[in-house]
Parts: C-alpha cells; sequence; structure tokens
C-alpha cells in the first residue's frame, strides 16, 4: 500500500478514500475515483499545480492518452492543448523514488516524435525539469519555471 508522502508542490485538497485497504484519489479531470500510487500521486499533483498555479484550462487537459509508436501502444501522462486544439505541452510523471535521468527524457522526447509538443514538463514530484523545443533548429532549451498558459511558448 502506498502512503503519500510530501511532494515539490504546493499542498492541494485531494479526496482520499480507502476501500479493502486500497486507497484511491479522485481524479476531477476524469471524474472518478483512482488507484493511489506513487505515479498516481504525482500526477494530480501535477494536474492540480499547471491548474491552479500556471492557470491551464481544466478543460484543455488530457490524461493518460494512447499513441502507436513503432507499432507498439504507449501511454502518454498529461496532454494539453491550446484553444485551437493544437497540443502545447507534453507532460511525463514518475514516482518519487524513481530518479529523473536521461531515460525519462528519452521516452518523453520519443512520444514528442508523434505529438511534436514546444514544451516537455518532466516531474517525480520532487524534482521537475521544463524543457522547450525549437522544431526549426532541431534543438531544445531547459528552462527555470513551466511558463504560466497565457505566456507566448
Amino acid at each position: 500500500m502506498f502512503e503519500p508522502v510530501p511532494l515539490n508542490f504546493p499542498s492541494y485538497p485531494f479526496k482520499i478514500k480507502e476501500e479493502n485497504s486500497i486507497h484511491y484519489i479522485f481524479d476531477d479531470i476524469r471524474k472518478k475515483y483512482l488507484v493511489l500510487t506513487p505515479e498516481e500521486w504525482v500526477r494530480q499533483h501535477v494536474v492540480q499545480y499547471i491548474i491552479r498555479e500556471k492557470g491551464y484550462p481544466r478543460s484543455l487537459i488530457k490524461l493518460e492518452g494512447g499513441l502507436k509508436l513503432n507499432s507498439l501502444q504507449k501511454r502518454t501522462d498529461v496532454v494539453v492543448f491550446n484553444p485551437q486544439g493544437e497540443k502545447i505541452l507534453l507532460i511525463e510523471c514518475k514516482a518519487p523514488s524513481i530518479k529523473i535521468t536521461q531515460k525519462a527524457f528519452d521516452q518523453i522526447a520519443r512520444y514528442n516524435i508523434i505529438h511534436k509538443v514546444p514544451l516537455l514538463f518532466v516531474s517525480n514530484g520532487l524534482q521537475h525539469y521544463t524543457c522547450k523545443i525549437d522544431f526549426s533548429e532541431n534543438n531544445y532549451q531547459f528552462v527555470e519555471n513551466l511558463p504560466h498558459f497565457l505566456k507566448k511558448l
């Protein structure tokens, strides 16, 4: 059983319940309770953070979307769209016990081959990395903070 650990995010009023010794957390994007795993704990914090602190509209956030990569079915943690329906932010969440290494960036970069999103965010709840992708120059740069929704990317 996972005991929620403090993360490097503000505190949010999550709805958590227990049934048959299993903890569940309410996902207010998908409007249902999900098993509270370490990765889900991080994902729910990230979602609240981008909504409450960074102004990303809840209606433009999609969680755990599927994609095909080299004929393999994969799953993105969070994709955020702009009002025109274009993908603007791709987020990869890891459990707090998983160190953010090159492997995590390789994973999100592979997903981004399909999505072609200009902004990537990787977090294990303790460390967060934001990366801007410049497709015209075929390079990227890390940025200090995730931009607010209303700022131009």
